[in-house]
C-alpha cells in the first residue's frame, strides 16, 4: 500500500478520497493519510485526518502521493505551484469502472483524476491534473489540455479540443471539432456550437459568451 494524500478538503476533494476507497475494493492500492488545505480545520475530514496547508507540505520528508482536489482551475494551477518539495508524486488515478485498454491509444496525464462511469472511446490525450467528473463521455480525438476540470455529466464529441485551464460545468456539450481557448468557462447545461476564445466564459444553448476576463476566472 501506497500512501496517498488529497490537498483540498471540500466536496470534489471527498469525493476523491472515495474514489480511492473505490480502487481499494478492486485492488488493495493506496493508503489515505489525509488532507491538506490552506483552511484549517480542528477535526477529521470523513475520517481522515486534516495535515496542514502547503507549508506542511513542503516539509514531508518522505515520499508521498498527492492528488490535488479542486475543481477551480486557476486555483488547482497556483496550489500546484506552490507545491516545491520534490518528495511529492502526483499519481493519475482511474476508477475501477472505466474500460481503458492498451488499444484504444489514449495518453493520461500525472495528477489526472477519472471517475466513474466516464466513458473514453479512442485516441483521447488528456493533459495533467484533469479532473473529469462521473458519467461524461470523451469522443474520439478528443485533447484536453492540463489543469482543465469538467464536471458531471459533460460530452465532448469527436476533436474537440480544451486548451489548459478550461472549465466545462455540469450536463455541457462540445460539439465536434471544436476548441475552447485556455482559462475559458462553459457554464452549466451550456452547448457549445462553435469555437471559443481563450479567456471567456460562454452560456446557454446554443451557447454564447456572456464575459471576458484577462486572466484566469
Amino acid at each position: 500500500m501506497k500512501d496517498i494524500a488529497i490537498f483540498g478538503a471540500g466536496g470534489l476533494g471527498r469525493e476523491i478520497a472515495l474514489l480511492i476507497q473505490q480502487i481499494n475494493e478492486a485492488q488493495p492500492t493506496w493508503n489515505i493519510t489525509g488532507f491538506y488545505d490552506e483552511q484549517r480545520f480542528t477535526k477529521d475530514i470523513d475520517g481522515f485526518a486534516y495535515l496542514g496547508s502547503v507549508k506542511e507540505l513542503n516539509e514531508v520528508g518522505s515520499e508521498l502521493n498527492l492528488v490535488i482536489g479542486i475543481g477551480n482551475c486557476k486555483w488547482k494551477q497556483q496550489v500546484f505551484e506552490k507545491i516545491e518539495n520534490p518528495n511529492i508524486k502526483f499519481p493519475t488515478l482511474i476508477h475501477p469502472s472505466v474500460q481503458m485498454r492498451a488499444f484504444q491509444r489514449c495518453e493520461i496525464g500525472e495528477g489526472t483524476v477519472i471517475a466513474q462511469n466516464v466513458v473514453i472511446t479512442t485516441n483521447v490525450k488528456i493533459g495533467k491534473h484533469v479532473q473529469v467528473s462521473p458519467a461524461s463521455t470523451l469522443a474520439h480525438d478528443v485533447e484536453i489540455g492540463d489543469f482543465c476540470s469538467l464536471m458531471y455529466a459533460i460530452n465532448l464529441a469527436g476533436n474537440v479540443k480544451l486548451s489548459r485551464g478550461v472549465y466545462i460545468g455540469t450536463n455541457a456539450t462540445v460539439i465536434q471539432l471544436l476548441e475552447v481557448g485556455e482559462n475559458s468557462i462553459v457554464g452549466a447545461g451550456a452547448v457549445v456550437t462553435r469555437s471559443l476564445p481563450a479567456n471567456c466564459t460562454a452560456a446557454g444553448l446554443p451557447a454564447r459568451i456572456i464575459k471576458t476576463h484577462e486572466t484566469p476566472a
